[in-house]
Protein backbone atom coordinates (compact mmCIF):
# COMPACT_ATOMS: atom_id res chain seq x y z
CA UNK A 1 0.00 0.00 0.00
CA UNK A 2 1.20 3.45 -1.13
CA UNK A 3 1.53 5.82 2.12
CA UNK A 4 2.89 8.18 0.22
CA UNK A 5 1.23 12.08 0.95
CA UNK A 6 -0.29 13.79 -1.95
CA UNK A 7 1.06 17.76 -2.32
CA UNK A 8 0.17 20.50 -4.27
CA UNK A 9 3.15 22.10 -5.87
CA UNK A 10 1.51 25.69 -5.08
CA UNK A 11 0.81 24.79 -1.72
CA UNK A 12 3.53 27.01 0.20
CA UNK A 13 2.60 26.36 3.92
CA UNK A 14 2.31 22.74 2.67
CA UNK A 15 5.85 22.38 1.56
CA UNK A 16 7.36 24.02 4.68
CA UNK A 17 5.23 21.62 7.12
CA UNK A 18 7.35 18.56 5.23
CA UNK A 19 9.73 16.79 7.29
CA UNK A 20 13.07 14.86 5.89
CA UNK A 21 12.06 11.31 4.40
CA UNK A 22 8.26 12.12 3.61
CA UNK A 23 7.23 10.43 0.53
CA UNK A 24 4.83 12.22 -1.61
CA UNK A 25 3.18 12.91 -4.40
CA UNK A 26 3.38 15.93 -5.94
CA UNK A 27 0.94 17.85 -8.31
CA UNK A 28 1.06 21.33 -9.68
CA UNK A 29 3.20 23.11 -12.33
CA UNK A 30 7.10 23.34 -12.07
CA UNK A 31 9.61 24.55 -13.53
CA UNK A 32 12.90 23.02 -15.24
CA UNK A 33 16.44 24.26 -15.20
CA UNK A 34 19.68 22.92 -15.51
CA UNK A 35 23.17 24.18 -15.65
CA UNK A 36 22.82 26.23 -18.56
CA UNK A 37 19.47 28.02 -18.30
CA UNK A 38 21.01 28.84 -14.11
CA UNK A 39 24.07 30.30 -15.56
CA UNK A 40 21.38 32.81 -18.23
CA UNK A 41 19.35 33.34 -15.33
CA UNK A 42 22.46 35.20 -13.39
CA UNK A 43 23.49 36.95 -16.67
CA UNK A 44 20.28 38.23 -16.48
CA UNK A 45 19.99 39.27 -12.98
CA UNK A 46 23.83 40.27 -12.81
CA UNK A 47 22.84 42.68 -15.80
CA UNK A 48 19.32 43.90 -14.16
CA UNK A 49 17.09 42.63 -16.66
CA UNK A 50 14.17 40.91 -15.88
CA UNK A 51 14.34 36.77 -15.75
CA UNK A 52 11.77 35.79 -18.76
CA UNK A 53 9.56 33.76 -16.04
CA UNK A 54 8.86 34.35 -12.40
CA UNK A 55 10.81 32.46 -9.90
CA UNK A 56 8.44 33.44 -6.28
CA UNK A 57 7.01 30.16 -4.69
CA UNK A 58 8.03 28.04 -7.35
CA UNK A 59 9.52 24.31 -7.63
CA UNK A 60 12.58 23.70 -10.23
CA UNK A 61 13.51 20.46 -11.64
CA UNK A 62 16.73 20.01 -12.24
CA UNK A 63 16.52 18.02 -15.48
CA UNK A 64 16.65 18.19 -19.49
CA UNK A 65 14.21 16.16 -21.56
CA UNK A 66 14.57 14.36 -24.23
CA UNK A 67 13.00 14.81 -27.29
CA UNK A 68 9.56 13.67 -27.07
CA UNK A 69 8.56 10.89 -29.03
CA UNK A 70 5.47 11.02 -31.21
CA UNK A 71 2.22 10.31 -28.87
CA UNK A 72 3.79 11.81 -25.49
CA UNK A 73 3.60 14.85 -23.48
CA UNK A 74 8.00 14.79 -22.65
CA UNK A 75 10.77 12.58 -23.55
CA UNK A 76 12.38 11.01 -20.69
CA UNK A 77 12.69 12.98 -18.30
CA UNK A 78 15.32 12.07 -15.41
CA UNK A 79 16.82 14.33 -12.31
CA UNK A 80 20.46 15.78 -12.84
CA UNK A 81 23.11 16.16 -9.92
CA UNK A 82 22.05 19.37 -8.22
CA UNK A 83 25.10 20.19 -6.48
CA UNK A 84 25.56 21.87 -10.28
CA UNK A 85 23.53 24.08 -9.46
CA UNK A 86 24.72 25.14 -5.94
CA UNK A 87 26.32 27.98 -6.90
CA UNK A 88 23.17 29.71 -7.99
CA UNK A 89 20.70 28.17 -5.51
CA UNK A 90 20.87 30.51 -2.76
CA UNK A 91 20.55 33.62 -4.90
CA UNK A 92 17.71 32.20 -6.36
CA UNK A 93 16.19 31.02 -2.80
CA UNK A 94 16.24 34.54 -1.74
CA UNK A 95 14.04 35.16 -4.88
CA UNK A 96 11.69 32.97 -3.00
CA UNK A 97 12.15 29.64 -5.00
CA UNK A 98 10.19 27.25 -2.93
CA UNK A 99 11.11 24.23 -3.98
CA UNK A 100 14.11 22.14 -5.78
CA UNK A 101 13.66 18.75 -7.05
CA UNK A 102 17.19 16.84 -8.13
CA UNK A 103 19.39 13.95 -6.96
CA UNK A 104 22.08 14.17 -4.81
CA UNK A 105 23.31 16.06 -1.39
CA UNK A 106 23.48 20.11 -1.51
CA UNK A 107 26.08 22.17 -0.48
CA UNK A 108 25.72 23.29 3.67
CA UNK A 109 25.67 26.93 2.17
CA UNK A 110 22.27 25.89 0.38
CA UNK A 111 21.13 23.97 3.58
CA UNK A 112 21.68 27.53 5.24
CA UNK A 113 19.88 29.63 2.66
CA UNK A 114 16.99 26.70 2.89
CA UNK A 115 16.65 27.42 6.41
CA UNK A 116 16.16 30.96 6.03
CA UNK A 117 14.62 30.90 3.07
CA UNK A 118 11.74 28.00 4.40
CA UNK A 119 12.45 26.28 1.07
CA UNK A 120 12.30 22.30 0.68
CA UNK A 121 14.64 19.87 -1.31
CA UNK A 122 13.07 16.63 -3.38
CA UNK A 123 15.08 13.80 -3.92
CA UNK A 124 13.75 11.85 -7.53
CA UNK A 125 15.28 8.97 -8.09
CA UNK A 126 17.97 8.65 -10.34
CA UNK A 127 17.64 6.20 -13.32
CA UNK A 128 13.41 6.48 -13.64
CA UNK A 129 12.99 9.49 -15.98
CA UNK A 130 10.90 7.09 -17.55
CA UNK A 131 8.58 6.66 -15.08
CA UNK A 132 8.76 10.58 -14.37
CA UNK A 133 7.91 11.08 -17.58
CA UNK A 134 4.71 9.51 -17.59
CA UNK A 135 3.48 11.74 -14.00
CA UNK A 136 3.91 15.03 -16.86
CA UNK A 137 0.70 15.72 -18.32
CA UNK A 138 1.79 19.22 -20.01
CA UNK A 139 5.22 20.83 -21.17
CA UNK A 140 5.31 23.78 -22.27
CA UNK A 141 8.82 25.79 -23.20
CA UNK A 142 8.83 29.60 -21.53
CA UNK A 143 12.42 30.66 -22.23
CA UNK A 144 15.89 30.10 -23.67
CA UNK A 145 14.74 28.20 -26.78
CA UNK A 146 17.84 28.08 -27.71
CA UNK A 147 19.26 25.88 -25.43
CA UNK A 148 17.51 22.60 -26.50
CA UNK A 149 16.80 20.36 -23.67
CA UNK A 150 18.28 22.84 -21.20
CA UNK A 151 15.50 24.97 -21.74
CA UNK A 152 13.09 26.52 -19.14
CA UNK A 153 9.59 24.55 -19.84
CA UNK A 154 6.87 24.37 -17.08
CA UNK A 155 5.52 21.46 -16.48
CA UNK A 156 2.14 20.03 -14.89
CA UNK A 157 3.32 16.96 -12.86
CA UNK A 158 0.72 14.71 -11.44
CA UNK A 159 1.30 11.62 -8.70
CA UNK A 160 5.04 12.59 -9.51
CA UNK A 161 6.60 10.22 -7.10
CA UNK A 162 9.49 12.46 -4.28
CA UNK A 163 11.00 11.90 -0.95
CA UNK A 164 11.83 14.87 1.21
CA UNK A 165 15.96 14.78 1.13
CA UNK A 166 16.04 17.94 2.98
CA UNK A 167 13.20 19.75 4.45
CA UNK A 168 12.90 23.16 5.40
CA UNK A 169 14.75 22.80 8.87
CA UNK A 170 17.57 21.64 7.44
CA UNK A 171 17.11 18.00 8.16
CA UNK A 172 18.93 16.35 5.33
CA UNK A 173 18.43 11.84 4.39
CA UNK A 174 22.04 12.59 3.32
CA UNK A 175 23.35 12.98 6.48
CA UNK A 176 21.28 11.07 8.82
CA UNK A 177 22.11 8.01 6.17
CA UNK A 178 25.72 9.04 6.55
CA UNK A 179 25.54 8.81 10.40
CA UNK A 180 23.01 5.89 10.40
CA UNK A 181 26.01 3.87 7.72
CA UNK A 182 28.83 4.16 10.16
Amino acid sequence: MDTRKNIKADDIKGLELLRCGDLIHLEGFIITGRDAAHKRIFESLNTNMPIPFGIKDRIIYYTGPCPTPPGHVIGSCGPTTSSRMDSYTPKLLDLELKGMIGKGPRSTQVIESMKKNKSIYFAATGGAGALIASCVKSCSLIAFEDLGPEAVYELYVKQLPLIVAIDSCGNSIYEINAKNSR
